[in-house]
């Protein structure tokens, strides 16, 4: 892509109302725009991001069993009357009335809908276990939105459902989401810690937040450092065989947000290995049992010609909030520093005098680079060489290649690695080598 025809509306200072570190920084780089509180629209930079996170969430969910369907945003308040959520929720569930006068909701969660759709349908243990999850848009009208999309209003979010005819075979479907959840973040470059939770008014008896460390994360935490050095499970892993020992290993070190923390058996921890810091949570899952089922009339025939109702699990990603927590985790003085798996391009080319020799030598590299797979954003403006090393500092793609005249001279070009700061010359070839073998697929 080229940045002269691209719309990147970057801003030089740092937003007043920004009070943390990711929603600054979003703002500068030009990825969302406050519409009303908590409300923001996504711009192009934001979306390429927002696009790669949900596409990791999908490909480990449906490496995990899930099926993927797409439920609306509007929801029936009768159905929520079945479970008896409707007046219970509170007042961050948006009411509306339709011009039938029918009463009408913007979803905040969707086990109702999801137990609607699976008692119309499956009839019979056969059918079973089922787990069908989607990614769409929610809406909670939190009485104080802040934070940027840490704490907005209006939000992206993949659900997941599990339906099994016993408690036994849910827990193995808790298990399976347990293990996906390890994968997808690790895969972000994210680590994040599972810790024993409350339930909430979503309800149930087992539920876990996976929660990333972050300086400005709203739950205070406290966590054995030993589950820090866990390996994350492989691609490998055996989906339907037993988990249990994997999910032994990650629950067994403490780790606790602060609803939950039992502060004796903490004391238990070593004191050279207790970590009490704050955290962000990126993912909450839950086993409930028969809640809905019963309330709903969810139930399938077993083999011995009797009706029973569904075991169920509900997981939930906070996928627009994921690029929050990313940022809190990945940054420095000039910016974002993303990892290579959701940045919105890999590499930044940078022209250092359009209208030159420089020209050439950046057509052939970016025709080159994204003919090997890797996404570049061209910054071919005749703009100062100054501007240009902020906005792609401040933008934080992994790895920037500057094209120079004095450089040219030599044959060279310049590599940086945005993590790290390095920077080396070599060749325009042993560039387009160096990244190809890092990006491409």
């Amino acid at each position: 892509m080229r940045l002269s025809r691209y719309f990147l509306p970057i801003l030089k200072e740092n937003p007043k109302e920004a009070e943390i570190v990711s929603h600054r920084l979003m703002l500068r780089a030009g990825m969302i725009r406050q519409q009303s509180a908590g409300i923001y629209a996504w711009l192009p930079l934001g979306v390429r991001v927002l696009d790669k996170i949900q596409k990791i969430v999908e490909e480990e969910q449906k490496r995990a069993g899930a099926v993927q369907l797409l439920m609306p945003t509007i929801q029936s308040a009768d159905l929520w009357r079945e479970s008896g959520r409707y007046e219970a929720y509170g007042k961050e569930m948006l009411r509306i009335t339709d011009r039938h006068e029918r009463e009408m909701l913007y979803g905040p969660t969707n086990e109702e809908m999801i137990t609607d759709i699976f008692r119309s349908y499956v009839r019979s243990y056969k059918d079973l276990p089922l787990n069908l999850f989607h990614v769409q848009w929610k809406f909670r009208d939190e009485v104080r939105p802040r934070f940027g999309v840490m704490r907005g209003r209006e939000f992206l979010m993949k659900d997941a459902y599990s339906f099994d005819v016993d408690q036994e075979r849910a827990r193995h479907a808790y298990n399976r989401m347990f293990v996906a959840y390890l994968r997808t973040f690790k895969r972000m470059g994210l680590t994040a810690i599972p810790m024993k939770a409350d339930t909430g008014p979503i309800g149930g008896d087992l539920s876990h937040e996976f929660i990333v460390l972050a300086s400005t994360g709203e739950s205070e935490v406290f966590l054995d450092k030993d589950i820090l050095a866990l390996e994350t499970p492989s691609e490998a892993t055996d989906f339907d065989g037993d988990l249990s020992e994997i999910i032994t290993s990650w629950t067994t070190p403490y780790a606790a947000t602060d609803e939950m923390h039992d502060e004796a058996a903490f004391g238990q921890v070593a004191e050279d290995k207790k970590v009490s810091a704050r955290g962000i949570e990126v993912g909450h899952i839950f086993y409930f049992g028969t809640k809905y089922s019963d309330a709903m009339g969810a139930k399938v025939a077993t083999g011995e010609g009797s009706e029973v109702p569904v075991h169920m699990g509900s997981y939930g990603i906070g996928v627009s909030r994921l690029l929050g927590a990313l940022i809190e985790a990945n940054h420095d003085d000039d910016g974002i520093i993303w990892p290579d798996s959701v940045a919105p391009f890999h590499v930044g080319l940078i022209n250092m005098k359009p209208g030159s020799e420089t020209d050439s030598a950046c057509e052939e590299l970016y025709a080159k680079l994204e003919a090997g797979g890797v996404e570049v954003l061209y910054d071919d403006r005749d703009t100062r060489a100054g501007a240009k090393f902020a906005s792609m500092d401040l933008i934080g793609l992994p790895y920037q290649i500057v094209v120079g005249p004095r450089g040219l001279k030599s044959g060279e070009v310049e590599v940086k690695n945005r993590r790290t700061g390095e920077k080396e010359m070599m060749t325009p070839e042993a560039a387009l080598s160096k990244l190809v073998s890092v990006f491409a697929d």
